[in-house]
This record gives C-alpha cells, structure tokens and sequence, in this order.
C-alpha cells in the first residue's frame, strides 16, 4: 500500500517554494527598469527645463539687442550682462551672448570676461540657428547639455543668440545615489534568497544525483549498489522504483549480452555494409562499413528511414521494397567531388508467425566495375560505329567495282576517289586514337618552348586566308589582338593542332559569308583566345559533352562534313598538358565561342632583348 506524503514532504511544495523566491527576485529585478525610467524622466525634465529657460532668457533679450547701435553699444552690453547675471543659477555652468556679428558681447563665465568685445570661435553658435544637444566638457570631461537659442528682435529679426551651457553630469549624479541604494538593498535581498533556495534545492537533487550516478554505473555494467531511500516523498518513492528496475536490467542484460555480441561479431567483420530497420523503415542497425559507404555517422543514421539515409524517397515507397525486395542501383555523390554506385540487395525479417518486423539492406560498392563496363561500352560502340560507317561505303564502292564499274571510265575514277578518301578518313581516326593513348599514358611529352602567341595565331589564321580559294565557302577572320607581344611557353605543334581543330569546326559549321572573330587578350596570369563563329550553335544540355570522345551534336551533318569526333578531345587533352583549359559557350540559331586559356607570366620586354 502506498504510504501518504506529506504536504512539507511534496516536492510540489518545495518547488512552490521556490518559485516564490524566483518570483521576489524579479521583483528586485522590476526595480532595476524603475530606476532607469527614473533615469529617463529626469534627464529629459532637466533637458526641457533648460531649453525652457535658454528660451525665456532669449526672449529677454531680445529687446535689448533691438535697441543696439553704435551710439549706445556699451549701454546694451551692459544690460544683457546684467539679464544673464539675474538669469544664473545652480543648474547653468556658462551663458553667452553673440550678435548678430559673431561677436561676444556678454558671458557669466569669469575666465572668459576677456573675449568679450571678440569674434566668437565656439562651432555651436556658427550657424546662428537653434540646437539641443549633449555634450562632453573639454576640461571637466563631464556631460553637459548645450542650448543654442535664437536672439529676434521685434521684428523677428535675429539680431544674435544665446549660449546656455548646463550641468547634465550632477543629474546623472543624483540618479546614481539612488540606484545605489537600490542595488544595495537588492544584494541583500538576493543573498538571502541564494541561501534560502541552496537549502531547498539540496533536499531535492541529493536523491536525484545518488539516482543519476546509480544510472551510471548500471549503464558501466554494475548492479551491486542500491540508491539509499531517505525520504517518505515522491523522490523516495521514485528511489524504490529505480532499484526493482535496475534488478529486472541487470537479468534482460545478461541475457541479450552473448546474443548481441555475436552479432556484432558478425557485422563488423563483413565487407559488404549491413542496415536493418524496424517495421516502419528506421534504422535501427547499420555497421561500420555501411557507415562508410554512405558517408554519414552513426548517430545521424540511427532512427533515420531507410529512404532518406540511402536518397531514394522519390523512385520508392517502403511498401514498393517489402513486396518487391530486389536488387537496386543507387547512384551517390561521394565527398561532392565524385560520384559513386551502390547495389542494394534487400530482404525482409520475418517472425516465425509470419509478420514482417523490419528490413535488410546489404550495400555493395560497384562504382569501378560499373564505370569500367561503360566506358567499356561507350568506347566499343563508337569505335565500331565511326568505322563501320567508312567501311561499309568503301564496301559498296569496292562491290561495284568488282561487277564490272571499274571498266567505266567515267564512273570508276569517282569511286577509286570516294574509297581513298573513306580510307584517309579511317587512318585520321586511327591517329587520333593513338594521339589520345599516348596522351592518356603519358607517352606523347610535350616539346615547350617560348613563342609569341600573337604571332603564333596569326601564322594560323594567314593559312585559313590563303586556303578560302579552295574551300567552297565564303567566310571572313575578323581579328581583335591585343597590342602587347604575349610570350607563353608552349608545343607549337600541338597548339597549332588545338587552332586548327576549332578553326576547321567554325568553318564547317557557320554558314556561307559569316564572319568568324578570333580575340587574343591577357589577363593577369592567362592567356586567352576566343573563336567566335556565326553557326547553328550547340544546345545547353550538350556544351559540357562536346569536349567527349566520338560525341556530336548533330551526327548525321558532322560525319557528312568528314570529322572524326575526336577533335575537341584531342584539344582537351593538349590543354589539359600545358596546364590551360578548354571550354565553349554558345546559343542555338546564333553561334558559339570556344575559349582557350594559357598559363601567363608577363615580363618586361627588355628582359629578352
């Protein structure tokens, strides 16, 4: 039977307590916005009160400096002193007359009795107009405030201003000595309070720290202690429950220890990754390899559902796996660099009844075999389709010839021409293939030295002048070079063979009469040179694939113009070697721009002289 606790004995009294004394706190702590709205209001009544007197005192004076001339000049000097005299008080640290000269004709300050009849140099009171302001005291560094009133006459002529300065600081003074005391009292009554809530708040975490390092040594394996019941309470009775807890852990502990260690014998020395999850597709198991493979830590997978951990909520459903448990690829980005290929095998948990508890998904990483047989594929299909293309016209022209067309003399020649230009074609393509080995095994070294690249391009385009007689098109080279000689280090063949490679595709593919522009300009540390041509363009979705091997964008008119695809590779990878790039930027129905970037260092042209 549970035993009655206590009204002094409730924990709910003794928290009552205590929000008792958090609440006298913030009473203390209401005290503290006293005091500065105390502050507030007295330093703006002080403010008011000055600009309130600069403003009658202006107003005195006012007919005073109406009446001045130079007949009674001294007269009305002496009289506004006289004002400012009457006007002085506690609160006012200097008052100063200026006409509307800017000179000083009256002032309550005594040190300054001897710039009276003197140009005023004060920067408030330049501008003759009306201001309030706080200010620090040059020589007292104390807080002032300034007022600068206009003098009119009865006109409303300004015939001067007055100069009011006051004494902020012993406001500010006062305001301390109250908040002072305040605070005085306030220490005071938080030491009582701190002393009173020490008290209360150990009768309470004493049992609940004895609980929590219970808890901790039953979480290290070790049942042999109990936690001592001091009290008749709720923390008593809480006490009680966690002992009978800890005895019924300590035997499901032993129990589940052999299985569990088994287990993770098992997964921690597979070489596949392992995940297992309850029936509502979290995690609830992954070892370390999976962990690897996906990329993540233990603690953000656990809990987690499957679908998101492995990126797959949008193709699939849990329901999809569990009745379709087959095998899948998954594509992953991999450190946001590359991009790697998981199988997932997955099967479900049964129970012996028959009811599906959980999921198992066994990952293995397939990226290098999965990306070999591509390019595998890849290369096998184009090298079959680039060459079977020549050989299947040659073919054609051969078979006519051999039934008796070689005995035409007028069409035997054509189809000995369109053979040999099919065979050309085929030997092109080869080179290339070897050109791209070579560079891909790093046996093709490049031979570097310094050339003039302006001249270098334009030894290029002078040919592309002289070959326009015997190319049936009509086409202009517009050049925009930039005026200073640019030296780079590079393989005059092989950059040749970059230009040419763009120049012959620019020609090829812009229509009859364009213009291709060819710019050459530095940078800082590069070289670039563009070709722009007037041609049908390249589509966005193929500008990063064109640089591909045997890729076209159009290869029905590519092949008819008699490339062999491998161009803009080859280019790509001669970059590639003198440590430059490659890249296009082009819009369909309007034409594109191959640029090409150097490594540049600019020197001082003396240096080769």
């Amino acid at each position: 039977m549970k035993n009655k606790v206590r009204l002094f004995q409730s924990v709910n009294f003794k928290i009552a307590l205590t929000i008792i004394l958090i609440l006298l706190i913030s009473i203390e702590i209401i005290g503290a916005y006293f005091i500065r709205g105390l502050e507030r209001s007295t330093i703006e009544s002080f403010k008011t009160s000055m600009t309130s007197q600069a403003e009658m005192v202006a107003g005195t004076l006012g007919n005073q400096l109406g009446k001045n001339d130079s007949e009674n000049q001294e007269d009305v000097s002496v009289s506004v002193q006289r004002i400012l005299d009457d006007s002085d008080s506690s609160d006012i640290l200097e008052m100063k007359v200026v006409d509307e000269k800017g000179i000083i004709i009256a002032t309550t300050s005594v040190n300054d009795r001897n710039l009276i009849g003197k140009k005023n140099e004060d920067p408030y009171i330049d501008d003759f107009t009306s201001k309030s302001l706080t200010a620090i005291d040059q020589e007292t560094e104390d807080r002032v405030q300034i007022n600068v009133q206009t003098i009119q006459s009865a006109g409303d002529t300004i015939v001067g201003a007055l100069y009011l300065k006051s004494d902020l600081e012993q406001k500010y003074r006062e305001i301390n000595d109250i908040a002072l005391i305040f605070v005085t009292a306030s220490l005071i009554a938080i030491m009582i309070s701190i002393i009173v809530s020490v008290l209360i708040a150990r009768s309470i975490t004493q049992p609940i720290e004895e609980m929590r390092e219970q808890a901790l040594r039953i979480a290290r394996g070790d049942y042999s202690r109990k936690v001592a019941v001091k009290a008749n309470d709720e923390l008593g009775q809480l006490a009680v429950s966690f002992n009978q807890l800890a005895e019924r852990i300590e035997e499901t502990q032993e129990a589940m220890e052999s299985e569990r260690n088994r287990l993770n014998s098992v997964l921690s020395h597979m070489t596949d990754g392992v995940i297992a999850t309850d029936r509502r597709g979290r995690v609830i198991t992954i070892n370390e390899m999976a962990l690897s493979l996906l990329n993540v830590k233990e603690e953000e997978a656990m809990g987690q559902s499957i679908l998101t951990l492995l990126e797959m909520e949008e193709n699939y459903t849990l329901r999809t796996l569990l009745e379709n448990p087959d095998e899948i690829l998954l594509k992953r980005k991999k450190q946001s660099i590359s991009s790697m290929i998981l199988r997932v095998d997955f099967s479900m948990i049964r129970r012996d009844s028959g009811f599906i508890s959980g999921l198992v998904a066994v990952l293995h990483d397939v990226t290098e075999q999965e990306k070999t047989e591509q390019e595998r594929r890849e290369f096998v299909s184009n090298v079959s389709h680039e060459l079977r293309t020549p050989l299947t016209s040659m073919r054609s022209y051969l078979e006519a010839l051999n039934d008796g067309a070689w005995k035409e003399e007028e069409i035997a020649p054509n189809f000995l021409k369109v053979t040999l230009d099919e065979t050309d074609r085929m030997i092109r393509m080869i080179n290339d293939l070897l050109n791209l080995s070579r560079m891909d095994s790093g046996n093709n070294p490049l031979q570097k030295e310094f050339v003039n690249f302006k001249e270098l391009v334009n030894f290029v385009l002078d040919r592309f002048d002289m070959m326009i007689d015997q190319i049936d098109k009509d086409y202009v080279v517009h050049r925009e070079f930039t005026k200073r000689e640019l030296w780079v280090e590079v393989d005059t063949d092989r950059m040749i063979q970059v230009i040419d490679n763009i120049m012959n595709n620019a020609i090829k593919y812009s229509p009859d009469g364009s213009v291709i522009t060819v710019r050459l300009m530095e940078t800082h540390n590069n070289v670039i040179l563009s070709i722009t041509d007037q041609g049908l363009g390249i589509p966005k979705s193929d500008l990063t694939k064109v640089f591909d091997r045997f890729y076209r964008v159009d290869k029905a008119r590519a092949r008819k113009q008699g490339g062999t695809g491998l161009g803009l590779a080859i280019s790509k990878e001669v970059l590639k070697a003198h440590g430059g790039t490659i890249w296009a930027e082009s819009q369909e129905n309007i034409g594109s721009t191959f640029f090409i970037s150097l490594p540049y260092e600019p020197y001082e042209e003396d240096w080769w002289e």
